[in-house]
């Protein structure tokens, strides 16, 4: 009799153990994000190769709400949804617009925050964002993102010569160069990567947003597989906290100033 109370009594520690192992896995659970970090303010790496920028501290955030650790998982921006699909990853965190192109391909969370896309330029240059304004012009974008099917839909037909790149660095450096007129970007990733610096002198957003909620989308958010019921309802419930306790207005102000982000 003792020695059946032993046993049950040491089976009941065993199951109380392994109770709390997955309790503790659970806790301690993995989401990796995956993103493109050369586009700053968003994400970017930095002397050391450390990444930052707002995707990165919103995305701790939002894993740390969820009661997981982020983990960065680096591809380029026109392979992310490919690398998702292929499950490389979790979940896409890369200053990504949830378009209705891009939800049949995958499914997105609730909407992050909100940015403009605006066209930058030579600042004499007198380009305005328009078919008219642009036709004959060369106009570099990222390649796979929002801005450049826009562009290939409301000015390529117009004679405009779109030129998608896999770096945004590098349409800059072509800008800069000569070889380009001017690109189209989120506001906030040309002010930061390339107007607030040196290279950027003499050059300026010309123009106003362009709009078409179609193709530029609802907003950022995050990018999951078809079907992942389960992850998109815990992230949205992580980013609901992040934004009601004011984490992502913080932030968002920190790496783009008075730009209204809010997700409305």
């Amino acid at each position: 009799m003792k020695l059946l109370k032993c046993l049950l009594a040491l089976a009941c520690a065993g199951a109380s153990l392994a109770t709390s192992s997955a309790a503790s896995a659970a806790d301690t659970a993995t989401l990796r994000f995956g993103l493109e970090a050369q586009y700053p303010p968003f994400e970017s790496k930095g002397p050391n190769g450390e990444l930052r920028g707002l995707d990165i501290d919103v995305g701790n955030a939002v894993c740390a709400a969820a009661h997981m650790t982020c983990k960065w998982v680096e591809t380029s921006f026109d392979g992310l949804i490919p690398a998702l699909q292929g499950r490389k990853f979790d979940a896409i965190n890369s200053a990504m617009n949830a378009t209705e192109q891009r939800r049949q391909a995958i499914d997105f969370t609730t909407v992050v925050y909100r940015v403009p896309s605006q066209l930058i330029a030579r600042s004499d240059s007198g380009l305005q964002p328009t078919p008219e304004s642009l036709k004959g012009k060369r106009i570099g974008v990222l390649q796979g993102s929002i801005q450049e099917t826009f562009a290939k839909v409301h000015w390529e037909p117009a004679g405009v010569i779109v030129l998608p790149y896999q770096d945004q660095n590098q349409v800059y450096a072509d800008l800069t160069a000569g070889r380009l007129d001017g690109t189209l970007v989120l506001a906030p990733a040309g002010q930061t990567g390339f107007l607030s610096k040196p290279e950027g002198k003499g050059y300026a957003f010309v123009g106003q947003p362009v709009r078409d909620d179609k193709i530029l989308g609802s907003g950022i958010a995050y990018g999951i597989r078809k079907g992942d019921t389960a992850l998109r309802d815990q992230l949205n419930a992580a980013i609901a906290k992040v934004q009601a306790d004011g984490t992502v207005k913080t932030l968002a102000a920190k790496y783009l100033g008075n730009i209204d982000v809010s997700a409305k």
